[in-house]
């Protein structure tokens, strides 16, 4: 049986990656940070399927608690086939680099980019092992490109930099069967973060070209077929799933 780790997969974005591993019958370990409460309703979104699910609390800024996560997944599941990193702070003040903190920076880089790095050191070993593995990072749209994003200095920096290690370990790994993607939203906010795209048609949004809200399941479903056994071709890849939006320029 395939496993999955996705970081503070109990809620938002997360929630749908999740929920769509389950309905395929692969088993998950999920992180959240502070809210337990919505990771203990997985178990009661999918009783028939407890034993295949794991949680655990971990802030992905500390490595410690990286170090357990992945320990306490190979001792319950033994294997370690995808890795969902969807965790990572954000700064939701809109404000200018010369506003930010030195600590405010640090969280930034830390949770977007380091906890990455250790979070593939800890797992790539045993995907090397198994000669198959999926990693999948989180972007922005224009992240490939290294785009400026206004009030969002940190966030994007660490991102982008996470755009030349997605291709780096993607070239690097390729040998031993695993690729490494990222996935970059558009403006999915609120609500719809845990929705479902049947829900996003019925509703008009005129601030996206397609007509409609992005959703979770939007998202969720671009990383189940990058996480397909059949997607090995696809490596190094930067998706944006954005619906036509511009999501940088929007407050130009």
């Amino acid at each position: 049986m395939r496993h999955a780790i996705i970081t503070a997969g109990s809620k938002g974005l997360g929630r749908k990656v999740t929920e769509q591993f389950i309905k395929k019958d692969i088993s998950v370990t999920v992180t959240y940070l502070n809210d337990k409460k919505s990771a203990m309703t997985l178990y009661e979104e999918f009783p028939e399927k407890k034993d295949k699910i794991h949680i655990m609390k971990a802030d992905v800024t500390e490595l410690q608690d990286l170090q357990t996560l992945i320990q306490e997944t190979i001792q319950r599941f033994g294997r370690i086939d995808y890795l969902i990193n969807n965790a990572g702070p954000y700064i939701f003040e809109r404000k200018k680099l010369m506003d930010y903190s030195t600590e405010e920076w640090n969280s930034m880089v830390k949770g977007n980019l380091d906890a990455v790095f250790h979070l593939m050191k800890l797992t790539v070993p045993y995907m090397r092992a198994q000669c198959f593995g999926r990693i999948i990072n989180y972007g922005f749209q224009g992240a490939g490109s290294a785009s400026g994003w206004i009030y969002r200095s940190a966030f994007a920096a660490a991102k982008v930099g996470l755009v030349s290690l997605t291709k780096t370990v993607a070239y690097e790994e390729a040998e031993y069967g695993i690729t490494s993607n990222m996935v970059c939203p558009g403006n999915i906010v609120g609500e719809w973060k845990e929705s479902t795209i049947e829900n996003g048609r019925k509703t008009k949004d005129g601030c996206t070209p397609i007509g409609r809200p992005g959703t979770g399941e939007d998202i969720a479903r671009t990383i189940e077929f990058l996480c397909h056994e059949d997607s090995d071709m696809i490596t190094g890849a930067i998706y944006e799933v954005t619906g036509g939006v511009d999501v940088i320029h929007r407050y130009r």
